[in-house]
């Protein structure tokens, strides 16, 4: 059986697979189109940066199974690959070290002006009092996302005696402690920091999570160090900060593109590196190992616990799995959007049978920032590494709910677990929520834009809502509102043509003395 390495891997994973009995050709040289249409018997290929794309997948017409030697895989197009039979894995965690272990340098170099003083002094200058420098020793340091990378960044710094503050919004503060940092929130760790060095998520939820207002809280002379991903930080505020006379330090590897071309982050970084974070030989090696002992693994013995693009089974209501993420989102915002500690789920009738396909949906609507489309087996490890214990639950005997599935959530709050629930359906072909928490028979829609209202039921609440949503020039497209006979309270739901903004959420907020108020756009 032959393997395909079209890329400068650790000639590790290629021993491996040989050892084993594979043929395996590797070559970093020859351009992937020449390579495949050389060898279209491959069955197996690992990339690490390559483009594999439908061409590529076309002209490997007996490929089977294609390993990214890294963390993702966007470089692969598995959505088509899947429509060929092409199972695709990768390969977590086989950077962390090689990522952490870059903080500290990058760090170290701007503080010790390694990188200019290099360049002057080969230039026959000797510029000794100009580099001044600072030391990491005894500095503060805050850590945003104590996932593998901030966790042995912990470690790195323990040697340099630092005081070490995480953010993590979904690890309990014992958890945080025992891995070495003292739980902070954002505010307290730009307003007191000397270094901060980020370790989240990409996309949209935490698209310039680092903004304005807490660049403005940074000590003069702080640095700013981002491994993670480009747009986390608005490097223009970092540009309108430093204008206004804010002495700034920022260090990143992280790009729109990895690409040759002048990069946005030019003008404004101390350190600009060329996305070097995983580049090491020995996460290059890591990395060459696991794919090979996946690929072995895979072959041998049908081991698809990794592959990322595993066909669901037919007979699943897409509508269903959008159903689990939209009630995740609605039960993490019911909640009050704090750390989930636990998550719980019932499937009922028909579901039950398929219900490890919904855990990656649940994930991502009930964690923000976490990745979507993985398979269930790496939504469950997600969920793990962000600390929060998952539990499918079977039905009891005497509740009948059609296929209906109810979650709940149970939310850290003053060192108490909090729980929330929610249960839904899908009636003729869209998802519903049909109860939260001690509100039932809803049936509210969750798709489209939705405001959700807890007060004390009293005469005249409703119609002050309409008044305020209608002087906006908001349709309301539907509404419920349920009565608790037993709190006496009311919750509304009510369905609008467009999103109600913060600044009017929070005048209804107060003109109806709500107890809770937010939006969803699903």
């Amino acid at each position: 059986m032959k393997i395909l390495i079209p890329t400068k891997l650790d000639k590790a994973a290629a021993g491996a697979l040989i050892a084993a009995g594979y043929e395996v050709i590797q070559d970093d040289t020859t351009p992937l189109t020449e390579l495949a249409a050389a060898h279209p018997d491959a069955a197996g290929m690992i990339v690490r940066s390559e483009k594999v794309t439908p061409a590529i997948i076309d002209a490997l017409p007996g490929l089977k199974c294609v390993i990214r030697a890294g963390a993702g895989y966007d470089n692969i197009d598995y959505v088509y690959a899947r429509t060929k039979g092409i199972d695709v894995m990768n390969t977590p965690g086989a950077n962390s070290n090689a990522v952490a272990e870059e903080v500290i340098a990058m760090i170290l170099a701007a503080y010790r002006y390694v990188v200019p003083a290099d360049v002057t002094t080969r230039a026959g200058e000797w510029n000794k009092k100009k580099y001044m420098g600072r030391e990491l020793t005894r500095k503060t340091v805050g850590i945003l996302g104590l996932g593998n990378i901030g966790r042995l960044l912990v470690k790195r710094l323990q040697g340099f005696e630092c005081t070490v503050l995480g953010y993590d919004h979904f690890l309990s503060k014992q958890r945080a402690l025992n891995i070495g940092a003292t739980p902070s929130t954002l505010e307290e760790i730009f307003s007191t920091a000397d270094i901060i060095s980020i370790h989240v998520p990409g996309g949209p939820a935490t698209k310039n999570m680092i903004n304005e207002q807490l660049i403005g809280m940074m000590k003069d002379g702080a640095m700013l160090v981002n491994c993670a991903r480009y747009g986390v930080v608005d490097e223009d505020a970092i540009r309108a900060a430093r204008a206004a006379g804010k002495n700034i330090m920022y260090c990143t590897d992280v790009h729109p593109k990895d690409t040759a071309t002048l990069q946005p982050s030019a003008d404004v970084a101390d350190i600009l590196l060329p996305h070097l974070g995983a580049n090491t030989a020995e996460a290059n090696k890591l990395a060459a190992m696991r794919s090979a002992s996946q690929m072995e693994e895979y072959f041998t013995n049908g081991d698809t616990s990794c592959v990322i693009n595993a066909e669901k089974p037919n007979n699943i209501n897409p509508a269903h799995l959008q159903l689990a993420a939209m009630l995740g989102k609605l039960c993490y915002q019911a909640g009050g959007a704090k750390p989930i500690r636990k998550i719980e789920c019932t499937f009922y009738n028909n579901l039950r049978s398929y219900r490890k396909w919904f855990t990656p949906w649940i994930l991502q609507g009930a964690v923000p920032g976490a990745e979507h489309g993985l398979m269930p087996a790496a939504a469950e490890q997600s969920l793990r590494e962000h600390g929060i214990v998952f539990n499918a639950r079977e039905p009891m005997d005497d509740k009948l709910y059609d296929d209906a599935l109810t979650l709940d959530i149970y939310m850290e709050e003053n060192g108490e677990q909090i729980k929330t629930s929610v249960r839904g359906m899908v009636v003729d072909g869209e998802p519903v929520v049909s109860r939260i928490n001690n509100f039932d028979h809803l049936y509210a829609s969750l798709a489209g834009h939705t405001l959700v209202l807890r007060y004390q039921d009293r005469p005249g609440v409703i119609a002050t809502i309409g008044q305020i949503i209608s002087q906006a020039g908001i349709n309301i497209e539907n509404m419920v509102a349920p009565r608790d006979h037993a709190s006496g309270e009311s919750l509304a739901v009510i369905k609008t043509d467009k999103l109600v903004s913060e600044d009017m959420l929070e005048l209804i907020y107060r003109a109806i003395a709500a107890k809770q108020a937010f939006t969803l756009s699903l």
